[in-house]
């Protein structure tokens, strides 16, 4: 399973967003016309689902801070939907670019809400149960790395498959083989990734990451030295890709294991002394 999670500077942030394809809820609410069911809640974190995707969202302290990096595309499908999505995101929020036509979409949005998680809205309609895309933005010395960074990401993970390449046009004179936009789909997951040919302050940071959840030590081991190469490692299964995006390679049972009264503790104080998780060190469920 793959998931992906925003982390923000505030105290207390509802939409800190952990992605993952899952359907094992427990209570139903609405917002934004999505629909969300709650899977567990504490003071630190919230796990969720937004029209069938995962999510959770974190504390994540005066360390991490959410940017254009990484935003959400929705595609919403129809007049009503974009147009409630926009009116309801902008609350508090920033319009990045307001509501209208675009060269690529009829009817395009790009918000940034009063949490400052970015979406994308746009009115066209995906042939995918996945309606809510996470979206990859390459920037400054990085533009030209969107066809690279998609080989990469799908060479790693299966099964995976390249959906759609863009190039820039001609008057871009950008490199022949420069992206400006792909969407690819690794794990069952859809992402897209974009290019911004101007200069920009935002770029990938640990505010925003995406979790393994492993079966095993063996797929531990392979995500781990397969994005790690070239990137950073951290600590409790944090690492930085080549390309600066964070990931967090876990076992998946991780969260019913510290959720035990009496292996929970146990395992917490085993795997905050480590960087890659090893699963011979950490109590066992029954």
């Amino acid at each position: 399973m793959l998931i992906f999670i925003i982390q923000a500077q505030t105290t207390y942030v509802p939409l800190i967003l952990t992605y993952a394809i899952k359907k094992d809820s427990i209570a139903i609410l609405a917002c934004v016309r999505f629909v969300i069911y709650i899977d567990n809640r504490n003071d630190c974190s919230s796990t969720f689902e937004l029209s069938g995707s995962k999510f959770m969202a974190m504390n994540g302290g005066p360390t991490y801070s959410v940017n254009p990096a990484v935003s959400y595309y929705v595609y919403c499908g129809h007049v009503a939907e974009i147009e409630r999505m926009y009116n309801l995101l902008s609350e508090g929020g920033h319009q990045i670019m307001p509501l209208g036509k675009y060269a690529w979409s009829e009817k395009y949005a790009w918000v940034m809400d009063k949490y400052g998680v970015n979406w994308q809205l746009d009115i066209d309609y995906i042939n995918h149960s996945q309606k809510i895309v996470p979206t990859l933005l390459f920037v400054n010395n990085k533009k030209n790395e969107v066809k690279s960074a998609i080989q990469y990401y799908t060479s790693i993970f299966a099964p995976s498959t390249i959906l759609v390449e863009a190039p820039f046009a001609p008057e871009a004179h950008m490199p022949t083989e420069s992206l400006l936009f792909a969407q690819f789909k690794i794990n069952g997951v859809v992402f897209n990734a974009m290019s911004n040919i101007m200069p920009s302050e935002d770029d990938f940071t640990p505010g925003n990451s995406f979790v393994v959840e492993c079966k095993d030590q063996a797929e531990i081991d392979h995500f781990w030295e397969q994005l790690g190469h070239e990137g950073r490692y951290d600590r409790c299964g944090w690492l930085a890709d080549k390309f600066g995006v964070s990931w967090q390679i876990i076992p998946d049972y991780l969260s019913k294991l510290v959720a035990d009264p009496e292996k929970g503790p146990i395992a917490i104080q085993a795997f905050m002394k480590m960087q890659k998780f090893e699963l011979d060190k950490l109590p066992t469920l029954d």
